[in-house]
């Protein structure tokens, strides 16, 4: 399904390219040569009839993208065999056919990128683009992938102008589309000041890597499996293969390592002559190599264990899983946005709530203001018409005073209602003073709850934030202690293997020091005898040539020195025959002697060599 999105893709623009009057359909000649050249390059046999046959029933002309899918899918996609065929001459068809109708740069620009560099960027862009159609790029995604030639080149991406282009109105209205990026890249001012080359290079290197599948490319010394001897190598890291040539251009490949997830890659200890050793281990083989230095090895090792990862999770890919994830972070940012405007939404909710019940007290204190009036306009009328009744009972108590005797019992009567009249007055105005303070009770009560209730939702969001910045930092603390105790680990091995190398080597000096001593030993001795042996050949070799002469009968034999003072011949008949045989023997002893001092010396030439046998 990866492989035909990705086809798709550039199957699009080529179609696209075909509607020259911008209708969004094809004719069907023209449909007829893109799916033959389709069918070339995918390596699948082409069935000229099958489009008419296809399209019998349909004779209102030109064929619109969703009426073609149907044919490409049944007899072109549902063909395709992954393996069979270079997806790069797919991408090139494609590119030939959309870039002789959109893509046309200035060519009095000096900073006109070559075709080849633009058909890898559109290739780039194909693979970073969203699978909706019309297809863009998000800014995201158009952000990563400059960062990633800027770092080719060694260079830091220039944000600022990135930013200008993409807040254009065309940009911000219709996306970032392919002809959008490949006009900013021809403008120059991402690559200002940058020689072509570069360029040309670093757009390789990234095109390599991510559509390519290339994960780490480089020189690496490999030890062989028959001669076992050290050759430079360049090698080609994908995620399934480990591949390495005899040089960068790639064109003589001596090996294929296949990988799975029954490799694992090690560290070795420098030896033979090399340094920053480690090897790649297979149920078969296992292959030694060596790099420049610890940094690459550390990268190489990384590299290779990132692709048995891949194999072992069944993805082909690490950067269609690193898009992926990419745009899970996207989803998940826009979802905690969307969350963050839904909770504005609420706070302006509350906001209002508490705007509106705000309203409504004012409107109960506008009441209990209308009351107070009210209750004030009540006393003011029983004041009058009490000032009244009591200027009434005065001109009755006047007359009551002119017919004293004749109205007492009536005066005992009104005085009697009066005093009833004064008590409900004050039961009256003890009422009103209960029903203010109740009213005031009742007005703190609400603002109380108000406070109470703002408190509580303002706590339950600082303990939601605090919550979520505890989960991050452990999250983030697991993670540090995990990771330390992965490099406390390897720590921990690397200076065994170092102890043990430097015990190992610690003995050997010892064992070297002993020999010597006992080699030095045996020099002085070897000396010793040579000089005995170097007397005794000079003693025999004087008295071999006093006795060669033979001596005769009655003649004397003459002294020898202080230690043959008198020596006497035993008479024989033939005594020179006998002083022959001595003479024989002694030349033969003393060749014995010769070759023992010859032996001695040649040993004791070794030993000073530093070439004895150590025992």
């Amino acid at each position: 399904m990866e492989l035909r999105a990705e086809l798709l893709k550039s199957i699009w623009y080529g179609f696209t390219a075909l509607d020259l009057e911008k209708s969004g359909k094809v004719s069907k000649s023209q449909l007829k040569v893109l799916s033959h050249n389709l069918c070339t390059v995918l390596c699948i046999p082409h069935d000229p009839v099958a489009l008419e046959e296809h399209f019998r029933d349909d004779d209102d002309g030109p064929v619109s993208s969703q009426g073609y899918m149907p044919y490409l899918t049944k007899y072109i996609l549902d063909k395709v065999e992954e393996g069979s065929f270079k997806k790069e001459d797919v991408d090139e068809l494609c590119w030939t056919l959309t870039a002789k109708k959109n893509y046309r740069p200035d060519k009095s620009s000096c900073t006109i990128l070559p075709e080849k560099d633009a058909f890898r960027l559109w290739c780039l862009f194909n693979f970073l683009s969203e699978d909706k159609y019309p297809l863009v790029m998000v800014p995201d995604e158009v952000e990563y992938l400059l960062k990633k030639i800027c770092t080719a080149m060694s260079i830091e991406l220039n944000c600022v102008e990135l930013e200008d282009f993409i807040s254009q109105e065309s940009v911000q209205l219709n996306g970032f589309t392919v002809w959008v990026f490949l006009e900013m890249m021809n403008s120059g001012k991402i690559t200002r000041g940058i020689d072509k080359a570069t360029v040309s290079m670093a757009i390789e290197e990234v095109y390599r890597e991510i559509v390519g599948d290339v994960l780490k490319e480089g020189y690496l010394w490999k030890k062989g499996q028959l001669r076992r001897n050290w050759k430079e190598r360049w090698f080609t890291l994908r995620p399934s293969n480990l591949s390495y040539y005899t040089g960068e251009d790639r064109k003589d490949c001596q090996g294929n390592i296949v990988l799975d997830g029954n490799c694992c890659v090690e560290v070795l200890p420098d030896r033979d002559g090399k340094r920053c050793m480690f090897c790649l281990k297979t149920l078969s083989k296992t292959y030694e190599m060596s790099a420049s230095d610890t940094k690459q090895r550390q990268e190489w090792t990384a590299a290779i264990q990132t692709a048995i990862r891949l194999h072992v999770e069944g993805k082909t890919s690490l950067h269609k899983d690193l898009k992926l994830k990419r745009r899970e972070q996207r989803e998940q940012r826009e979802k905690r946005r969307q969350a963050k405007e839904e909770e504005l939404q609420r706070l302006r909710a509350l906001q209002e709530e508490r705007e509106r019940k705000l309203a409504e007290l004012e409107l109960l204190k506008e009441a209990q203001r209308q009351a107070q009036a009210l209750l004030e306009q009540d006393e003011q009328r029983r004041r009058q018409q009490h000032e009244q009744l009591q200027r009434a009972l005065e001109v009755q108590l006047r007359e009551a005073e002119e017919a004293r005797v004749s109205m007492q019992a009536e005066m005992a009567l009104k005085e009697e209602e009066a005093e009833r009249q004064r008590k409900r007055i004050h039961e009256l105005e003890e009422m009103q003073r209960r029903l203010e303070e109740a009213l005031q009770q009742e007005i703190k009560a609400r603002r109380d709850e108000e406070a109470f209730r703002y408190a509580q939702a303002g706590l339950l969001a600082e303990e939601e934030e605090k919550m979520k910045a505890l989960m991050a930092l452990q999250e983030e603390q697991e993670e540090y202690i995990l990771k330390t105790q992965r490099e406390k680990q390897e720590l921990k091995q690397e200076m065994e293997n170092k102890s043990r190398a430097l015990d190992e080597a610690q003995r050997q000096l010892e064992e070297v020091r002993a020999n010597r001593h006992r080699v030095d030993q045996d020099v002085v001795a070897a000396q010793r005898k040579l000089r005995q042996a170097s007397t005794n050949v000079k003693h025999w070799n004087v008295q071999m040539n006093r006795l060669m002469r033979p001596i005769g009968p009655g003649e004397k034999r003459p002294s020898l020195g202080s230690s043959f003072s008198s020596f006497q011949i035993p008479t024989q008949r033939d005594p020179g025959l006998r002083l022959r045989m001595k003479s024989e023997e002694k030349d033969d002893e003393s060749k014995e002697n010769v070759d023992s001092s010859a032996g001695c010396e040649k040993r004791l030439s070794h030993a000073s060599n530093g070439d004895m046998d150590i025992p």
